[in-house]
């Protein structure tokens, strides 16, 4: 079974993360795959609009946090760096559908997007600090940006989660609808009727002002992250999180 499912539908791309066993966690070969799509639709005219959604109960757990022990990201060659590389510089508009959770880079990849739909059951987490790790992905130049500094440094600092009501209210969602995957899907349609370079030079117009700073934010997390994936404090922290999981599936 494919675990990056794409499909598309007219001028649209709908990538699926497809791994609901496991909530959908992301290994290196699922963020190849979607780099891979990504990077491909970027440069097919005939694509407009993507959608990103998950397949089941949740968006996705993010890291697979054993393949990621397995073979940490050592830089930014990584399969997760170029990923998040590919995702902030596409050039078309990015709708996500986002039910259950949504952690870590289930949440970062968010800041991304153009429109979020998202179902009353989501549940956002950036959990980096509880793992001695510091956020990906220009989280933390965005989500102060739309949440102000001090909430933003409660839900950093504390890992705490919250619900899609808050994401909805920090303006990190646009929508919440019981039918998250069928609406990204019909607005990512009504997106593509529109003059497709029209779309495009907007997009680019509209991340214009922070896109660059973004890139020297995500630059300086990418190297703070690796250190901080060698220190004895993330070793630890990992060893306690994998334990808790280990005893949950027994």
């Amino acid at each position: 079974m494919d675990e990056v499912l794409a499909r598309v539908d007219g001028p649209v791309l709908v990538l699926t993360i497809n791994r609901p066993a496991k909530m959908n966690a992301i290994t290196r070969g699922m963020y190849a795959g979607l780099s891979q799509h990504l990077s491909e639709a970027a440069q097919n005219f005939a694509i407009r609009a993507v959608v990103i959604q998950g397949a089941g109960e949740h968006f996705t757990a993010g890291n697979d946090i054993y393949d990621f022990i397995e073979e940490p990201p050592t830089g930014p060659d990584s399969p997760v760096s170029r990923f998040l590389e590919v995702i902030h510089n596409f050039p078309k508009p990015l709708i996500a559908a986002v039910q259950g959770n949504a952690v870590g880079i289930g949440t970062t990849m968010l800041f991304h997007c153009e429109i979020v739909f998202a179902t009353e059951s989501a549940n956002f987490s950036m959990p980096f600090v509880s793992l001695g790790l510091v956020p990906e992905a220009g989280s933390s130049y965005i989500f102060p940006a739309l949440a102000g500094y001090q909430e933003a440094a409660r839900i950093f600092l504390t890992g705490d989660s919250f619900s899609a009501k808050d994401a909805k209210g920090y303006g990190l969602v646009s929508f919440i609808s019981d039918d998250a995957q069928e609406q990204a899907l019909a607005m990512a349609h009504r997106i593509a009727e529109q003059p497709p370079t029209s779309v495009i030079n907007t997009k680019a117009l509209l991340k214009a002002r922070s896109h660059d700073a973004i890139t020297a934010v995500m630059k300086v997390e990418g190297e703070l992250f690796m250190l901080a994936l060698q220190s004895d404090e993330a070793m630890t922290a990992f060893m306690k999180f994998t334990s808790k999981k280990d005893k949950g599936a027994k």
